[in-house]
């Protein structure tokens, strides 16, 4: 199964070229036709119209991809030669593939481990025995791979689930627990060791983040943190240290955790001009609510306009539950595609998804807690599978490239959703979705010209001009 088809640039400048990913056919990414934007269109009101004004810009992207665990790699590492090719092409090649431009990985283990395992000897708060051994056989080799075929550049950024036991108030790695305060800098020296680590095996570190869910007491690796504990471990430890280390180039994400509470940790954090000034910005995670609730898309851009100068990312995003008769299952891309748009639309600057693969068993997982990801393998005869999700987010990474400015993008129907960007090398792209089970003809606008456009039902589209 090929990944993706080429895109193609549009024929001229009031040309729309259109790929389609529709349920219930062959489309993926697929290339299903053009449509010329004329002046002239008089609307009525019962019409469906989507609105794209190019001439008011918002924020840049800074890229979309997924995140290298050990989990992934340990999967990748079991593949053949040719299969790991194809896994590479599939994401990170811009025209055969879906051209992820950012990952995440992690500082020692999660729950997407085989195992618990840290980078230092239990009680050495010396950290005289750092060590990533451990990563040199699966985790490592499949980063560098990524560069690779990413062109030879990849941001890329940490997280830590837990510190090591010894450090924490339950003396153990999984179950939360808080950081000891006579720890915190030997905590602060070990994101520094991380990095001088990775960066002597030639693996650029473009940041880190504080804590992976500080909110969350998980059976897996977790650690705990109020909103003032994490200020002030910024504020006082970790950024000061990561400075006096020369590594003030390198990005601090606060928060990392649901949308929910992201507000509340922006004023605290981000509110105190001290812990700011270390501060790149705040990252999100969607598990907060999903089937029935509201996704609490609107506390994003209620950060973005307290704190402007902060970007926002997506760091983390997977389909819990794994079920192996539902790697086709359509929501689960549809969860994709809406978060994405709303998420861009009130003001994120990237969208990291977690696992980028797993096995045929949604891990492995040390606690059990398997998930889905775009692309599985199934270990037992090495061929990938791909999911819609795969393709939903490709309608955005593949044709939305780093640097890119959201434009204003509005619909005239809740039936659809849609957002755009302009990329820097002045091609439009909008990405519109229609989750309903109908096929619907809608009024695509650019400024005053337009063209109709007709999308499946349960599809998305990329227009690209």
């Amino acid at each position: 199964m090929s990944a993706a088809p080429s895109a193609d640039a549009a024929d001229a400048s009031a040309t729309v070229t259109i790929y389609t990913t529709a349920q219930d056919s062959i489309q993926r990414l697929a290339r299903t036709g053009t449509a010329t934007l004329k002046p002239g269109h008089t609307l009525t009101e019962v019409e469906n119209s989507i609105f794209v004004d190019p001439s008011k810009q918002h924020q840049a992207l800074l890229g979309i991809g997924g995140a290298i665990t050990d989990s992934s790699a340990e999967v990748y590492a079991t593949l053949s030669p040719e299969k790991r090719a194809e896994f590479m092409r599939a994401y990170y090649d811009k025209q055969d593939g879906i051209g992820y431009s950012i990952a995440r990985t992690t500082i020692h283990s999660s729950d997407f481990s085989s195992a618990s395992y840290t980078y230092i000897e239990e009680g050495d708060k010396d950290l005289a025995t750092f060590s990533i051994e451990h990563d040199r056989t699966a985790r490592i080799p499949m980063i560098k791979q990524a560069i690779a075929a990413a062109g030879g550049a990849l941001p890329l950024y940490a997280s830590p689930w837990s510190a090591p036991a010894f450090m924490k108030t339950n003396q153990h790695m999984l179950k939360g627990g808080a950081l000891l305060p006579e720890y915190r800098d030997a905590w602060a020296n070990y994101y520094v060791k991380f990095i001088q680590a990775y960066e002597k095996e030639g693996i650029p570190i473009w940041g880190i983040t504080v804590q992976n869910e500080p909110m969350a007491t998980q059976t897996w690796e977790s650690m705990l943190y109020t909103a003032e504990e994490e200020r002030d471990f910024l504020k006082l430890h970790l950024g000061p240290t990561m400075h006096a280390a020369g590594y003030a180039d390198k990005k601090i994400i606060v928060w990392d955790h649901n949308r929910d509470m992201m507000l509340y940790r922006a004023q605290v954090i981000l509110g105190d001009p001290e812990a700011a000034k270390y501060a790149w910005g705040l990252g999100f995670h969607w598990y907060e609510t999903w089937a029935g609730f509201d996704p609490m898309f609107r506390n994003v851009a209620a950060v973005t306009e307290a704190f402007p100068d902060k970007p926002v990312l997506l760091t983390e995003a997977a389909v819990e539950k794994f079920d192996p008769a539902r790697y086709q299952h359509w929501p689960n891309a549809e969860r994709y595609g809406t978060s994405m748009i709303n998420d861009f639309n009130n003001g994120a600057v990237g969208w990291t998804d977690w696992n980028m693969l797993l096995d045929e068993k949604g891990g492995p997982n040390h606690v059990g807690n398997y998930c889905f990801a775009p692309l599985h393998a199934d270990t037992r005869t090495g061929e990938l599978i791909y999911t819609p999700s795969y393709y939903y987010i490709g309608h955005f990474s593949k044709f939305i490239r780093p640097e890119a400015r959201r434009v204003s993008t509005a619909s005239s129907r809740s039936t659809l959703l849609a957002t755009a960007f302009v990329n820097p090398d002045g091609r439009l792209a909008t990405v519109v979705m229609n989750p309903t089970d109908k096929e619907i003809a809608y009024n695509f606008y650019v400024g005053q010209a337009s063209a109709v456009v007709t999308i499946p039902a349960r599809a998305i589209q990329t227009l690209v001009q």
